[in-house]
């Protein structure tokens, strides 16, 4: 990093950040504004290069820790308070419902209008404390998820919107191709979007293992591959209206698994069903959209003011490659939906819904020779047989 661009860097990094550290914590390669932007008129512009992993590599840090300080600090607390003042209502309902006192509960009362050995009521009490331990666990790894995909489809939704192109129409993402430099919110957006799925990645291989987890895998790989490439290859306005379409639904899938956690199971379907048209749309309807778009408007686009040492290059090879990337993410996204498809016939029928993609833990599971659902969904422990 030359000295010219630490003093471009130190113009908008903090005093006292080190100037080593600051390609981790600001946008590097920052450059002069164009005459006449389409977008962005009062932001910063920026070129791409190798320090930009340098910003990525910050952006995963501070995610870790944000993850941490909101499952910790604020989900697992609340959601431990509300199951465990949920639990004892629920016996305190069910022994008054059988004529049992208060006074008898506590002394080993069973919820029967009988009383309980002190191994049955040891073995009641481990069972309902490892029942909310991992509901409690689950539902602050899904907090983090609705926090994220909340924050961060606005504001994907904000840099697409002042994009010189009509909402959600892929026709019209070319115009003025290539888009070159960068605004500071585009940028912005980009890089913590790849560093987002880079730390999804740490996650899906450092926690519990899901049913799906090759294609999680597949999809985290492809996902940063596409946006990788894009990045350098200045497909930046259709990769941010992808990105919009995906964060869409991935905030109520994550929404109706919390309300399933603290036992909200009406809600839950209700948002399920949301998620289940939401996904439909954006997947499916307008993604294909893009793919489309993709596919009959690129070619058209190559010229040979095209220049490789200018960064604007764009092969054939290139363009199928892209198209390829996108039917592989589209088939993916088809598997899962007929998955997503299984649980609303669930909800249909009365069953209630419940994510075939999630890992292990979010099924009935073996706890003291009884098969027990993880979440309390009424006034006692139901169990499936």
């Amino acid at each position: 990093m030359d000295g010219k661009n630490i003093t471009m860097h130190g113009v908008q990094a903090l005093q006292w950040l080190p100037s080593y550290m600051v390609p981790f914590f600001t946008l590097s390669y920052p450059t002069t504004r164009p005459s006449e932007p389409d977008s962005f008129p009062t932001s910063n512009y920026y070129d791409i290069g190798l320090l930009d992993a340098c910003f990525i590599i910050g952006c995963i840090a501070v995610m870790a820790i944000l993850r941490d300080a909101t499952r910790l600090g604020i989900m697992e607390p609340f959601a431990r308070w509300y199951l465990s003042r949920k639990f004892a209502r629920d016996v305190e309902a069910k022994c008054q419902q059988n004529g049992t006192s208060n006074g008898a509960v506590n002394g080993n009362a069973n919820g029967h209008g009988l009383i309980e050995k002190p191994a049955d009521s040891l073995r009641r009490k481990k069972r309902e404390e490892k029942l909310i331990t991992r509901s409690v666990l689950r539902f602050a790894e899904q907090g983090w998820s609705v926090i994220y995909y909340t924050c961060q489809w606005s504001y994907g939704l904000y840099i697409h919107i002042n994009l010189p192109v009509y909402p959600f129409d892929p026709d019209n993402l070319w115009i003025g191709f290539p888009h070159t430099p960068l605004s500071g919110p585009l940028k912005f957006y980009y890089l913590t979007q790849l560093a987002f799925y880079m730390h999804q990645i740490l996650i899906l291989n450092a926690e519990a293992r899901r049913k799906d987890h090759v294609q999680m895998m597949t999809h985290h790989v492809i996902t940063i591959a596409l946006i990788i490439a894009s990045y350098n290859y200045n497909c930046t306005r259709i990769g941010c209206l992808i990105m919009v379409l995906m964060d869409w639904c991935d905030i109520f899938l994550p929404l109706a698994k919390m309300l399933k956690y603290i036992g909200f199971n009406t809600l839950c379907d209700a948002t399920f069903t949301w998620f289940l048209l939401s996904w439909l749309v954006t997947r499916h309807i307008l993604f294909m959209r893009v793919i489309w778009a993709a596919f009959m408007h690129t070619p058209y686009l190559r010229s040979e003011t095209w220049a490789q040492d200018r960064t604007l290059y764009l092969s054939y090879d290139v363009w199928v490659a892209f198209i390829v990337l996108l039917v592989a993410l589209q088939i993916i996204q088809m598997i899962w939906f007929w998955m997503i498809c299984r649980v609303a016939w669930k909800v249909i029928s009365g069953q209630g819904a419940e994510d075939t993609r999630s890992d292990d833990e979010d099924f009935p599971e073996e706890v003291d020779g009884a098969t027990e659902i993880p979440i309390p969904q009424n006034s006692d422990l139901k169990r499936r047989r």
